[in-house]
């Protein structure tokens, strides 16, 4: 890739190898086999090892794009369909891009010895510092969903100063209450574990409706992750702590996310509810929602599109590629025509085109409200 240079350490191996580069040709949820500028490397942390599948090196102050996939899932299950995706690239050919995989959900993890305690949701935010740390990243722009997106806003909250955005998709910001706690032990006695998960991944509807997707999924749940594995990350999951967060001014001393943060939610996903909790919990003034009609429980799978439009307007929010060529425009480099529908309602920022070459922009954002209504919160309903 142009502009970036591979890092070089001592752990690197390729990433596709022996039986996994089998599995990997078999399915186009996965990396293609060409996609060898990919590395793999296992981190130390506090908590245990870590791994982690990285492309790029960081290059002055520009943030690396670091993920954080959803339970039952791994980084190729939730993000190849998005990062594969052609507009995508010519975004993340600009970043160093991480991907993180929880502990023991990479494809051919082996399984956790008997007796084995998952780290808890706090304890796996703060395993990433390590990985900051490790690769030598002054600050990270985060891309989460589901349990994901949940690590990576606690990791915000005790390390802000490491976060420059956070892209969160599917957020629930809630613990479970003791009804959802014992309807989630209820669902564990009458199904599988991969419906069990795939009912937190997609809603009744897809389950229905969209079989093809779900049947994909309930496979690659079911014979790409370890189930011992997973168990042990759902339990946790679902025994997490209210995320602690609440809007400026609305409590004495609140603690909110400080970086610019998109929500993203389908219109059609089982996490709509706990997606517009957490926004009424941010900084209306930093914060974008996105609801992405026409989408499900996984918006990154079913509308990459829409969701790299969302992402690269993002970035430029945050001074970021001051602009992008749209490969569908003989033109060159002039906004696509939904641009002006997608900005009108978001945050804007203007910053100098420069800080794609190293220099940290401050976030510049205002709104962009009618007179006399103050602060709004930015929302985007995309339904091109």
């Amino acid at each position: 890739m142009a502009g970036l240079q591979e890092l070089r350490f001592p752990e690197e191996k390729p990433l596709l190898r022996g039986q996994d580069a089998a599995e990997l040709e078999n399915s186009d949820t996965f990396l293609l086999a060409a996609d060898t500028d990919w590395k793999e490397h296992d981190i130390e942390t506090p908590y245990g090892l870590l791994h982690v599948v990285i492309r790029g090196s960081p290059k002055g102050n520009r943030p690396a794009i670091l993920t954080y996939h959803d339970v039952g899932l791994n980084h190729k299950l939730c993000f190849n369909t998005f990062f594969n995706f052609e507009d995508m690239q010519e975004i993340t050919k600009h970043f160093v891009v991480c991907h993180v995989d929880a502990p023991g959900q990479q494809v051919g993890a082996s399984q956790f010895p008997q007796g084995y305690q998952f780290p808890s949701m706090e304890q796996l935010a703060a395993m990433l510092p390590s990985v900051v740390q490790h690769f030598g990243f002054k600050y990270v722009i985060g891309i989460g969903v589901g349990a994901g997106a949940y690590v990576l806003a606690k990791f915000a909250l005790i390390f802000p100063d490491l976060v420059e955005g956070l892209v969160l998709m599917n957020i629930d910001p809630n613990g479970k209450g003791w009804i959802d706690w014992a309807a989630t032990k209820l669902s564990g006695l009458t199904s599988t574990l991969p419906d069990t998960v795939l009912s937190h991944l997609f809603s009744q509807e897809e389950l229905v409706n969209n079989t093809e997707l779900v049947q994909s999924y309930r496979q690659q749940i079911g014979n790409v992750v370890n189930q011992a594995n997973l168990q042990l990350f759902w339990n946790m999951y679902n025994s997490r702590r209210d995320l602690d967060i609440n809007r400026p001014g609305t409590v004495p001393n609140a603690k909110t996310l400080r970086c610019p943060v998109m929500l993203v939610v389908g219109d059609n996903a089982p996490a709509e509810d706990g997606v517009v909790e957490c926004n009424s919990k941010l900084d209306p003034t930093t914060t974008t929602f996105l609801k992405m009609a026409d989408s499900g429980g996984l918006p990154q799978v079913t509308q990459p599109g829409k969701l790299t439009e969302a992402f690269k307007y993002f970035l430029q929010g945050m001074g970021y590629i001051a602009y992008l060529k749209d490969r569908r425009l003989s033109g060159g480099a002039v906004p696509s025509a939904s641009m002006t529908r997608l900005a009108r309602s978001r945050t804007a920022s203007l910053t100098s085109a420069s800080s794609v070459d190293g220099s940290r922009p401050q976030a510049c954002t205002h709104s962009e409200s009618s007179e006399g209504l103050g602060q709004v919160n930015h929302t985007m309903e995309v339904s091109c």
